[in-house]
């Protein structure tokens, strides 16, 4: 989808993200720092984000880990749903570049941002069938009541079909931006985008 959306402070146009600690140099950086860089994501040695996680190889690579395991697996939820349910919560937690990021990438596997506008206009409403709603109704109530969620919540989520390894990646793809989103918000900000060099 090329429609660029701008609501409420939130968009699904690129964005960079400068930390407000240093980072590490990758000229100077350690082999495990390197190693970690690699495995984490194909611009990880070009990102603030990473290159200021890094400084910490070990639990970066756990995180890394854990969080492609969670949005890449195959099979279980549809990787679109996936990425609902991060959209949802990081518009719900105020993360603005995550949720950009998370638009972008459903919008790419749904091939439609109906509900991206939706997600960024009021995300208690959004959704454009039932099984969305669900989805992102169960993503907000993770995010803001986390130790109330009970047998009815994830009747809820059976009732439009879902599987228990639907379910359970749901959990997993809502309940990793508690953390993440935390990361994104305490040590850096979002930025637009650097535009592109002109050609000769």
């Amino acid at each position: 989808m090329n429609d660029v959306i701008r609501i409420k402070g939130y968009t699904n146009e690129t964005l960079d993200w400068k930390a407000w600690l240093d980072v590490v140099d990758v000229n100077t950086a350690t082999p495990q720092q390197i190693e970690v860089l690699e495995m984490s994501h194909p611009k990880a040695k070009e990102s603030d984000y990473y290159l200021l996680l890094a400084h910490q190889p070990a639990i970066l690579k756990q995180r890394s880990e854990a969080y492609n395991a969670i949005m890449y697996a195959p099979g279980g939820l549809a990787r679109a749903e996936r990425e609902l349910g991060a959209l949802t919560v990081s518009r719900v937690n105020g993360c603005v570049y995550c949720a950009s990021v998370h638009a972008q990438r459903f919008e790419q596997l749904a091939k439609q941002n109906e509900t991206v506008r939706q997600v960024f206009e009021d995300p208690c409403t959004a959704g454009t069938g039932e099984r969305q709603k669900a989805i992102v109704r169960f993503s907000i109530r993770l995010t803001l009541e986390p130790g109330q969620i009970g047998p009815d919540d994830i009747q809820s989520l059976k009732d439009v079909g879902m599987t228990d390894a639907e379910i359970l990646d749901l959990l997993h793809a809502s309940s990793i931006f508690a953390w993440a989103n935390r990361l994104m918000l305490n040590l850096g900000e979002p930025l637009p985008a650097a535009p592109m060099p002109a050609t000769q």
